[in-house]
């Protein structure tokens, strides 16, 4: 089943927490996740694959594409009912992402995509990760750069988010768990979107916010944009050659 065909069929309510495909006004937010996973995939080619923090589980369902098996793990008991449902290609289980309900070397890779920030014990939450895996075994992370997603504040924007990191805190993080930073980076917009930040007035995202905070119907120009974006229009780099702080998403991938 595709994420498409199963999104419009069972849809989990927008809360604000999680992204949830086949909803027009959230298209933005759906593909900048999606760019991720496609962009991530291939780690998880032939491998068992846990997603610690599946939410809706499109993302799993992305990887079951190539994963020898992915284990969809959420707190959420309706969550994970929708999970198992929608998505028979994903190995559904109910757990707390402080101890995983997962032996110890029993998975070749960890999936943590939009998760970490909002976790109250990302170290004990990281050292956890490092333990399911197998010696050499990688974990995939990304989450929102804190410096571009909340700007000049010590606490998150997203009432959903506990705490939020920029590059250098989550290569350190990752790296006092025992993890082995391989790569790190940072998501952007490419060229097109660029684009559609120009014609908005400076920034797709801002203009969302703005609805979102007034109230007003969205004009027929916003709509358009949003709905026309797809996951070829972010690009993702190195921190080698751009300057990863000012990304708007941190990607990292790690070797246990």
């Amino acid at each position: 089943m595709s994420t498409e065909t199963a999104g419009a069929a069972d849809k989990l309510p927008l809360t604000g927490e999680r992204t949830v495909p086949g909803i027009a006004e959230e298209n933005y937010w759906f593909r900048r996740h999606e760019a991720a996973y496609l962009n991530l995939a291939h780690h998880c080619a032939g491998a068992v694959v846990l997603e610690a923090g599946c939410g809706e589980g499109y993302g799993a369902d992305l990887l079951a594409g190539t994963a020898r098996q992915v284990i969809g793990l959420d707190y959420d008991a309706y969550t994970a009912a929708h999970v198992a449902k929608a998505y028979p290609a994903v190995r559904t289980v109910r757990g707390n992402l402080a101890a995983l309900p997962v032996r110890t070397g029993a998975v070749d890779v960890v999936a943590n995509l939009q998760v970490i920030e909002h976790l109250w014990d990302q170290e004990g939450f990281l050292l956890e990760c490092h333990r399911v895996l197998r010696p050499g075994g990688l974990l995939l992370v990304t989450t929102p750069n804190r410096i571009t997603f909340s700007p000049g504040r010590d606490t998150p924007l997203n009432p959903f988010h506990t705490r939020e990191l920029a590059g250098g805190e989550l290569a350190g993080l990752l790296r006092d768990a025992g993890f082995t930073v391989e790569f790190l980076g940072g998501l952007a917009h490419g060229p097109r979107l660029r684009g559609l930040d120009a014609a908005l007035g400076g920034s797709i995202i801002d203009a969302q916010l703005e609805v979102a905070v007034s109230g007003e119907p969205w004009s027929a120009q916003l709509l358009d944009a949003v709905t026309s974006v797809a996951p070829a229009d972010f690009e993702i780099t190195s921190a080698d050659d751009v300057d990863v702080d000012a990304s708007l998403d941190l990607v990292a991938v790690a070797r246990a």
